[in-house]
């Protein structure tokens, strides 16, 4: 087991080499990991890309839809993490794996439900978005598909909290970069060997994220039997599990709404801003899960220092892992300012989409700074399980947020021009005003006591 975080780090002291070793060694891991998870959506952008506009605003609908329907239960993974953590600090590796076995039959029994009804569902879906007839098409087509592989993602989701909360960030890139290949692989013969279109591409994802799924529950699988835990399916831990998940479900749903209201608008804007949104929500989501090493580094750290009784030394590695926060969101904005010309070709030859996308960069390069803390503080915070907390405050920054869009892109000139200008703007409202309100609200919450919750369990 990894030294106690007091050992290294005595309260009221500044965070000294041994523990920033501690962050490195989750953070570097998972940064590697999910910098190569959304390179799964990179490359059918690129792919599809090259195949023309149409099919490239396709993806943008249909990846949306996925996302959200995958992503409301991302607290598969996050909420896993705290409980496993905790547990493990505590001194109770088989309890940590117990509770990490429940949310794994929880993951099933989601995805199953889930991608029935996504498929089922899709050509009403895929309409609600309000694009053009073909590229309506395109989308029902990707997303039918693509529902297959969503049982596989929540059993990643699940599989990877457990890995993290037992401070084991190695395993899941193993499983990422191993996935990511053979995404990218079976990508370029289904499209351009098979001439499969974006149906190739979206079975390609399916089957290498089944893949992964496969290959990390096996490794939970050999740990629980290892450490004598229990792997059949238990009715009240499934159902604590899911209880325990509603304030995560709640903050994530609220968090999709702001992505589908925003790509609504794009929608309406027309084909080529729709295409270029694609891609600037793609880049926001490639940096945005690059940063978020620092998440997770933040919730295996403070879920285990809290379960150990150590509040001092979850606040100093806290403060610690935040300034980090803020130094990687100067860094990767400065990087995509002087790359998006670079970045936007990389994903089509459109002067229009490309005009788009690289309005889009200038501003989600100037806010990352913002993100960087952002994420870094909804890690700490979810690591010490204050998920209630987190659920309120996205639930209010989204209810003044939402109408405030909605008014603008009604308005004439609050969302000005076109393309390029036009899309910036919609970017200026969700990247300066959505993410300051959220930022405004971690802030407050991180500068008081109320999350630095001690115990086994909050």
């Amino acid at each position: 087991m990894p030294p106690r975080l007091a050992d290294v780090n005595p309260p009221g002291a500044v965070a000294p080499t041994p523990v920033r070793r501690e962050i490195l060694r989750l953070a570097v891991p998972a940064f590697l990991a999910l910098v190569a998870e959304p390179l799964f959506l990179l490359a059918d952008s690129a792919i599809i890309g090259h195949l023309g506009t149409v099919p490239l605003a396709g993806l943008g609908v249909a990846s949306a839809v996925l996302l959200t329907a995958a992503g409301v239960f991302v607290f598969l993974a996050y909420g896993t993490t705290s409980i496993v953590a905790r547990q493990l600090g505590a001194g109770s590796p088989r309890g940590a794996i117990s509770a990490g076995i429940d949310g794994l039959w929880l993951a099933l029994l989601l995805g199953a439900v889930t991608a029935l009804v996504v498929a089922l569902t899709a050509p009403a879906l895929c309409r609600a978005f309000g694009a053009a007839a073909d590229v309506q098409e395109q989308a029902v087509t990707y997303l039918r598909i693509s529902a297959a592989g969503i049982p596989g993602m929540l059993v990643v989701l699940a599989v990877t909290g457990v890995l993290r909360g037992l401070q084991d960030t190695r395993t899941p890139l193993v499983a990422a970069v191993t996935g990511f290949g053979a995404n990218i692989l079976l990508n370029l013969v289904f499209v351009y060997q098979f001439h499969w279109g974006i149906a190739g591409s979206a079975w390609g994802t399916v089957i290498a994220q089944t893949g992964m799924a496969v290959g990390l529950f096996t490794v939970v699988l050999r740990r629980a039997v290892e450490a004598g835990a229990r792997l059949s399916l238990h009715p009240t831990g499934v159902l604590t599990a899911a209880v325990g998940g509603v304030p995560l479900l709640v903050r994530t749903l609220a968090l999709r709404a702001v992505l589908l209201v925003t790509t609504a608008v794009a929608a309406r804007s027309g084909t080529e801003t729709l295409a270029g949104h694609q891609i600037a929500l793609t880049v926001w989501s490639f940096l945005a899960f690059s940063l978020d090493a620092l998440a997770i580094a933040a919730q295996a750290i403070t879920g285990r220092a809290l379960g150990a009784g150590d509040r001092e030394a979850a606040r100093d590695a806290a403060r610690t892992m935040a300034r980090w926060g803020l130094g990687a969101g100067i860094a990767t904005g400065v990087l995509v300012l002087a790359l998006s010309q670079v970045i936007a070709r990389a994903f089509t030859s459109d002067p229009g989409v490309i005009g788009a996308a690289a309005g889009a960069f200038v501003v989600i390069a100037l806010v990352q700074w913002l993100a960087g803390y952002v994420f870094v503080i909804d890690g700490v915070l979810m690591g010490a399980g204050d998920t209630r907390w987190l659920a309120v405050a996205m639930v209010m920054a989204v209810a003044v947020w939402v109408p405030a869009i909605l008014w603008a892109a009604r308005g004439p000139g609050v969302l000005p021009g076109a393309g390029g200008a036009e899309l910036a703007a919609l970017w200026v409202w969700f990247g300066a005003g959505f993410m300051a309100l959220r930022g405004i609200g971690l802030w407050w919450r991180f500068r008081s006591d109320a999350w630095l919750v001690t115990g086994a369990t909050r």
